[in-house]
Formats: structure tokens, C-alpha cells, sequence
């Protein structure tokens, strides 16, 4: 088969399509896909830049997210059958024209989606819902704010949170991002080059309830500034840092929690296992999907034969939304 391989670690460039040897058959508990469409993630790019290994295990071929049609299903496998169109959460292998995982990661593609659009959803929908509601414990009435809203998790959690009747402020580095923030749900917008995003929570709503954040160190004790009375911080992205001080007093002051998630390296199955965030998604998100209340934002389709060409894209301030890799149109 053909996959992405990498010759070293560095640049876009160090990734070529090339052919690779073919995966065995799918094992216990797993299925094989035919891969139509992978998602382009921030680990991809961590990964191609040799800062983010994947899990003991894992394939090395980068990829966390596919969409595609069921191939073939491995022994104790129930629900899934040959010619099922599916999406994927994967703990890597997405890059390539067909992947192994186990069934418990596997949701049908949601009604009103496409095949290949159903591939911006795995990855980016279990790390909305399993930080801003299984972990943030988000509600109506509440407010979120989301740092990086023209990003794939971002435009899906404005989605989100706006469905699930929060109030939404948003940090972008562009009008244009800010726009579709806006036509997403967001309420309120918030330049991060020209407004402290600290000062217009507070003044709007008192703090935030939940913050998701991929910043890391260096928005850190703005964060805990901005977090309304029991709030809680999730962060996702180390992208300002790894190393900050927590000012405790302030924490203990407000009641306040931080969380600090990684989604790949969860077990497969068990409490907080990715098998339970895509049980929760299949029965909770799912249905929004379906009402079109949630829809995959998708700023771009790249043959994956041009792969170099889509992880700057991630970077772009044209860029709003996911990133797509086409394998095979449907």
C-alpha cells in the first residue's frame, strides 16, 4: 500500500507518499479501513518535527483521524461489517490508503455528512467534548472561552458550546477568523494582537466557566486571571510553552481547577479511555450533527500526494477550519 513515510524529522518537505508494506489483517477486536480522507492535526505536525512520538504500539506513519469505508472486520467485532462508511480516532496510521483499529474507536459516519468531510470530526470532536463537557463539565447558561477560535477545535467548540446553550467568547489573530467565529455562534470576539482577552471576560461575564486553551505556559496566569468562581481551565496545546508559575492563592481563591488533557495516549478501553469519549460522542454529538446544530468546518482538500503542501496551511491566516488529506474520492 501507500502511506506518508518521513525521510528524517524537519520541514514539510520530509514527508513523501511512497509505498509501504501492506498492514496485516485486521487483529482482535480491530477493523481495517479503506482510508478516503485523513484529518491534519497539530500532532501530525509535532510529529513530523520529531517533538511528539507516538504511543509504544502505535504505527509510526502520522495520522490521527480517517474517514473511509470498512474493509475488513477481526474476530469479536459486533456492529461493523464490510462496506460500512465510518470515520476513525487513531493513535496514528491515518496518512495511508488503508489503517487498522480497534472497533471501540470507530463511529458511522454522522447523517448530513459527507464521507470525506466526516474525516475533520474524530480527532477534533473527542477533544472538544472530552474537555469542555466530560472534563469542563459545560452547561447551559455558562460561558466558554475558546483561545485559537479559527481552528479546526476551535470552530467545532464554538459549535459545541453554542448548542449547548453557553455563552462563547473567542480569541483570533485576524478579522476574518473573528467573522466566522462569529457565524458559527460566537459571542463575543476578542483580537488577541489588540485586546486583552482577560479584561473583556471579566467586564462581559465575570470570568469564564470553562477555558480551552492551546497556549500552555505562556497564557497560564491569564488564564486563571480570566476563569469566573469554580472555573475550569483545560489545556490542550503547549504551542506558548511547557514551564509557568501557578499562583495557587489565586487558584484556592476562586475554586478554580486546571487540567492539563492528552488524547492519544489515553488507554483504549477503561474509564476515561478514548472507547468512552466515542461512546459519548456517538450518543450526544452525533444527534447534534445530524439537526445540524455542530457541522465540520473544512478550509481545505489536498491530494495526499501533496502532503507537504497542507501542514503550513494550519498556520495561515486565511486558514479557518480543518485541513483535509484526500486518499480516494468516493
Amino acid at each position: 500500500m501507500f502511506a506518508v513515510t518521513l525521510d528524517g524529522y524537519g520541514g514539510p518537505e520530509v514527508m513523501k507518499w511512497a509505498e509501504v508494506d501492506d498492514l496485516p489483517a485486521p487483529g482482535r477486536g480491530e477493523v481495517a479501513i479503506d482510508v478516503v480522507a485523513a484529518g491534519v492535526n497539530r500532532a501530525d505536525i509535532m510529529q513530523r518535527q520529531g517533538f511528539y512520538p507516538p504511543p509504544p504500539g502505535a504505527s509510526e506513519i502520522l495520522g490521527l483521524e480517517v474517514s473511509g469505508v470498512i474493509a475488513a472486520v477481526g474476530p469479536d467485532v459486533e456492529g461493523w461489517q464490510p462496506g460500512d462508511a465510518v470515520c476513525a480516532l487513531l493513535a496514528g496510521g491515518g496518512y495511508a490508503e488503508r489503517v487498522n483499529v480497534v472497533a471501540t474507536q470507530v463511529l458511522p459516519v454522522p447523517d448530513g455528512v459527507d464521507l470525506i468531510t466526516a474525516a475533520a470530526l474524530p480527532e477534533t470532536a473527542a477533544t472538544v467534548w472530552s474537555n469542555i463537557v466530560m472534563t469542563g463539565g459545560l452547561r447551559s447558561g455558562q460561558t466558554l472561552l475558546i483561545h485559537g477560535g479559527g481552528s479546526g477545535i476551535g470552530t467545532h467548540a464554538i459549535q459545541v458550546g453554542h448548542a449547548l446553550g453557553a455563552r462563547v467568547a473567542v480569541t483570533a489573530g485576524s478579522q476574518s477568523k473573528l467573522d466566522r467565529c462569529r457565524e458559527l455562534g460566537a459571542d463575543t470576539l476578542i483580537n488577541y494582537r489588540e485586546d486583552d482577552f482577560v479584561k473583556v471576560v471579566t467586564a462581559e461575564y465575570g470570568g469564564a466557566d470553562v477555558i480551552l486553551d492551546i497556549m500552555g505556559a505562556d497564557y497560564l496566569a491569564r488564564n486563571v486571571e480570566a476563569l469566573a468562581e469554580g472555573g475550569d481551565l483545560t489545556i490542550i496545546g503547549l504551542q506558548g510553552g511547557s514551564v509557568a508559575e501557578l499562583d495557587l492563592g489565586s487558584m484556592l481563591f476562586k475554586r478554580a481547577s486546571v487540567h492539563v488533557t492528552n488524547l492519544r495516549r489515553r488507554p483504549a478501553t477503561g474509564p476515561d479511555s478514548k472507547a468512552e469519549i466515542i461512546a459519548a460522542l456517538r450518543e450526544r454529538l452525533w444527534p447534534l450533527i445530524a439537526e445540524g446544530k455542530v457541522t465540520p468546518v473544512v478550509s481545505a482538500e489536498i491530494p495526499i500526494a501533496d502532503v507537504a503542501q497542507a501542514h503550513p496551511l494550519l498556520d495561515s491566516v486565511e486558514s479557518v477550519g480543518k485541513v483535509l488529506l484526500i486518499v480516494r474520492r468516493p
